[in-house]
């Protein structure tokens, strides 16, 4: 068991740092079994503080320091002090050089921090603190200074050397090695330095500038993924033109480089001028990867080079202020990925996935501000609230503001800000300053956890024609914070005659009547808002386009849902019809499942569904989203103490039940996209994204009749499909079928055909270790063996553990608790590897709260045995502390 208590670092503690880098020289010595790494760094105190000299503490970790000197002079033992984190000396003058060289083994670290080997190839992963086990250091990110970088070694391992900035000298060295010196004109935290060794090739193009100037656009693979290269490229001059027309912004270098690894804890890493990559976000072509992950290549792409401005040229002053970056590039990202395809099916798509799982988030014991005020490891807040409702946060000012006048904030601020670390404060003021509007309380969305509730009721007067929406707004306790102060939230909305027309709408107080749409202003804890001249009885259109992150809550009748769903004027506001139609019917049926073999369901679900199978003028995207049911993740949020495994049959009943009572219909509309995809080449755009999603979704409800002339469409969509969308979801559906034969051929013949690529192997994994079908835990455990599998990638760990756990429902679930104590298992495993993998693995057991009893308890059993582990990582150690402590 662990027996020391890790530090807590709170937000309140921060101050300057003592002392700055104004320069740093890195020199790398690359070798099969170690490198050195000779630091010399051109130090200052830092003169907007007092001018005595304290004590100068360099983060440093896992290092074995060869040597060190100051201003040339060569230190003793006695001149400093080493510890497990930190290297301690007393400067004797303001200004002074301090070089250092330090012996790593990058060969060895399985954390994926700092410097590492990938197949084979040197790369870096130094976001958030890992460039403290690359050498002593200020690691902290507003400590920015101007690096040089030299790379030595054997020219015919790694021919390729790769450093920040632009390349400004090269040379051979004796012995077969070489080197590369590479020069970042612009100041960066330590956290955005990179470099790359290794045998790659390259996929090269150029992109123009606004002004004028030509960019190399390079992007760096492994020999046998030079073909799967050009969707990234074509992605990131997309981004380049779209950051230039919608945000102003000018790419600033000469080269903007991209490098694909398979090793890699994140997605990727927007180092300055040279992005790395999992592989698994640049890698793309039909016939290797689906269409969303060519969509997720789009969008990574575009979010790590939106960050040279929103994270490089301005960053964060701590780590608390994470999202002042990360929400604001997921925003960004986000309006880039919706003006690409279709943006109200990209709005349902990131809506779906923040209510899934970011207000699970919120609502469990990790939650915690956009803003933290405390962490005890930083690695443990890349989540879902400082990403996706960061973003949130952003949209809603976006939506507060308009678009012009948010435009002239996100120009004021990169211009008051260029080159410097700032606050998530120094954001907000920008758009005070432009916008003229008090945004102090606006800013509790930074500080106060949770994910808020809006409880609305309406009431309307015939004979004064006035209809008055009362707005209550509340949120729940989180850990550490209680007593919630009132959130503005901006609540979009209209009202809708018995057409389906919008009404005009005139506050009371207005002259005049204006847009048929408009957002309110919600900052009170109860608010009335009173419209005039409202001529008939409306039915509302509340939180169009999902106006803020929050749960809202509406008396509305099953006729009001079916009303908005045919006739709602919002795209989005349809869709959530749906939605709540499918939530109130699945939980009708949760509440029979132990009672009868056969529950009872509202069938106006099926009377919409086979309308809408019928619009032949519905895109095809759209529909796909109507028609799919709300998640079982999503589900099991609606309830206080949830029954995992009867939320998951409810669901099961409710889709066959579609699936015969709608099989005619959707088999013909199956056939005919069917038909449209065997004669149309494979194009990866968003009209082709969206016929091929429609296609998979009918076949998956189809495939639920277990008909053989559906199972040969199934087995023929396999077999002859040029694309990876269509293979991979009609395999998926023969995994979740009765039919053993045919799904054991299919599985045989796509690993057999794909053995030599990992990614399309995680995929493979991923498909059967999310099967609902009963012993899905023995068949994961068998999948552990597989060669293909390493528990030290993260990539395979995601596609098996992290799939079975987060998408296997029935089997994670198993009333035995035996899913618990796989997970349990391979956390412990991992905890030992990779203590950041580990602690994100840990997520579906700390959620025991929201489940019943006996769910609870196998949780808890779990989580308490990880906890008896001895030498567990910080990393986990946080995590668990947080989830038994509530």
């Amino acid at each position: 068991m662990r027996t020391e208590q890790p530090k807590m670092i709170t937000l309140s503690d921060y101050r300057l740092p003592d002392y700055l880098i104004n320069e740093t020289h890195l020199t790398f010595e690359l070798f099969e079994d170690y490198a050195l790494v000779h630091a010399r760094l051109l130090m200052q105190r830092n003169p907007h503080l007092d001018a005595h000299l304290p004590l100068l503490a360099l983060d440093g970790q896992h290092l074995e320091l060869v040597s060190i000197a100051v201003d040339g002079q060569p230190l003793s033992a006695v001149d400093y002090r080493l510890s497990d984190s930190h290297l301690e000396l007393q400067p004797r003058q303001n200004t002074f050089e301090l070089s250092s060289t330090v012996r790593i083994e990058p060969q060895k670290n399985t954390a994926l921090e700092g410097l590492y080997k990938s197949s084979g190839m040197f790369c870096t992963q130094c976001e958030a603190q890992g460039f403290r086990k690359i050498t002593y250091y200020l690691d902290r990110p507003d400590v920015m200074s101007r690096f040089t970088t030299t790379i030595h070694a054997e020219k015919k391992r790694y021919p390729i050397l790769l450093s920040n900035g632009n390349p400004i000298a090269d040379g051979e060295d004796e012995h077969g090695r070489h080197w590369a010196t590479w020069e970042d004109p612009f100041k960066k935290p330590a956290y955005l330095f990179a470099i790359v060794a290794g045998d790659l090739w390259c996929v090269e193009d150029s992109f123009t500038t606004m002004s004028g100037r030509a960019v190399a656009l390079r992007i760096y693979v492994e020999p046998e993924n030079i073909d799967k290269c050009q969707h990234a490229m074509d992605s990131l001059k997309n981004a380049m033109r779209w950051d230039e027309e919608v945000y102003g912004r000018e790419y600033d270098l000469d080269i903007f480089m991209i490098v694909a690894v398979n090793d890699f804890n994140m997605g990727a890493m927007e180092n300055k001028g040279l992005n790395i990559f999992n592989s698994s976000c640049v890698l793309a072509k039909a016939e290797t990867a689906t269409d969303a992950a060519h969509q997720r290549v789009e969008g990574v792409v575009a979010h790590e080079y939106f960050h040279n401005w929103s994270g490089n040229r301005v960053t964060c002053r701590d780590w608390f202020q994470l999202s002042l970056k990360e929400g604001f590039t997921v925003f960004r990202d986000s309006e880039f990925s919706a003006d690409m395809n279709s943006r109200v099916v990209k709005r349902i798509e990131d809506v779906a996935y923040l209510r899934t799982h970011q207000f699970a988030e919120d609502a469990g014991p990790m939650a915690h501000p956009v803003r933290p005020a405390q962490y005890m490891e930083i690695s443990n807040f890349y989540t879902l609230t400082i990403y996706e409702k960061g973003a949130e946060v952003v949209r809603m000012l976006h939506t507060l503001l308009g678009a012009d006048t948010f435009r002239k904030g996100s120009d004021l601020y990169f211009e008051r800000h260029d080159g410097q670390a700032v606050t998530c404060d120094d954001f907000i003021a920008a758009m005070e300053a432009v916008s003229g509007i008090d945004l102090e309380q606006f800013k509790r969305w930074y500080s106060q956890a949770g994910t808020p509730e809006l409880q609305v009721s309406d009431s309307y007067d015939a004979a004064t024609q006035t209809y008055q929406l009362q707005v209550k707004q509340s949120c729940p306790d989180t850990p550490e914070q209680s007593n919630k102060l009132p959130f503005v939230i901006p609540l979009s909305m209209a009202l809708l005659n018995k057409q389906g027309a919008a009404l005009p709408l005139q506050l009371q107080g207005e002259s005049a009547a204006v847009l048929d749409e408009r957002v309110l202003s919600v900052t009170e804890a109860e608010q009335t808002f009173t419209f005039i001249n409202v001529a008939e009885q409306p039915l509302p259109s509340l939180l169009r386009g999902f106006s803020a992150p929050v749960q809202l809550r509406f008396d509305y009748s099953r006729d009001d849902l079916l009303f908005l769903l045919q006739h709602d004027t919002d795209g989005f506001n349809r869709w959530e019809a749906g939605q709540q139609l499918a939530l109130q019917v699945l939980e009708e049926v949760v509440g029979q499942i132990y009672d009868t073999d056969e529950p009872m369901f509202d069938t106006r679900l099926v009377d919409v569904f086979a309308v809408l199978l019928q619009q032949e003028d519905l895109d095809p995207a759209m529909l796909a989203e109507f028609l799919a049911l709300p998640s079982t993740g999503y589900i099991i949020e609606q309830y206080v103490h949830a029954d995992p495994l009867a939320i998951y049959q409810a669901r099961e009943h409710v889709s066959n039940q579609l699936a015969f009572a709608l099989k005619e219909p959707m088999l013909a509309r199956y056939q005919a996209l069917r038909k449209a995809s065997l004669e149309t080449p494979y194009v990866a755009q968003a009209t082709d994204f969206a016929r091929r999603r429609l296609q998979n979704m009918l076949l998956a409800y189809l495939m639920r009749t277990e008909d053989l002339d559906i199972l040969d469409a199934c087995v023929d969509q396999f077999g002859v499909a040029d694309n990876m969308t269509e293979r991979l979801a009609a395999l998926a559906c023969l995994v979740n079928s009765p039919f053993t034969a045919e799904t054991e051929q299919a599985l045989e013949s796509f690993a057999e055909r794909f053995a030599d690529d990992p990614l399309v192997m995680d995929q493979w994994f991923s498909v059967q270790a999310a099967a609902g079908l009963p012993n899905g835990l023995e068949r994961v455990l068998h999948l552990l063996h597989h060669p293909a599998f390493s528990i030290k990638n993260p990539n395979k760990v995601r596609a098996v553990v992290g799939a079975f756990s987060t998408q296997n429902t029935p089997n994670f679930h198993a009333i035995d608790g035996s899913g618990y104590a796989f997970l349990a298992d391979k956390v412990i495993k991992l905890d030992a590897l990779n203590p950041q993998m580990a602690a994100r693995m840990l997520s579906p057991l700390t959620r025991w709260q929201r489940f019943d009893l006996h769910h609870q308890e196998m949780m808890q059993i779990q989580l308490k045995r990880i906890r008896s582990c001895n030498d567990l990582s910080a990393d986990l150690f946080e995590v668990l502390e947080k989830s038994l402590a509530v």
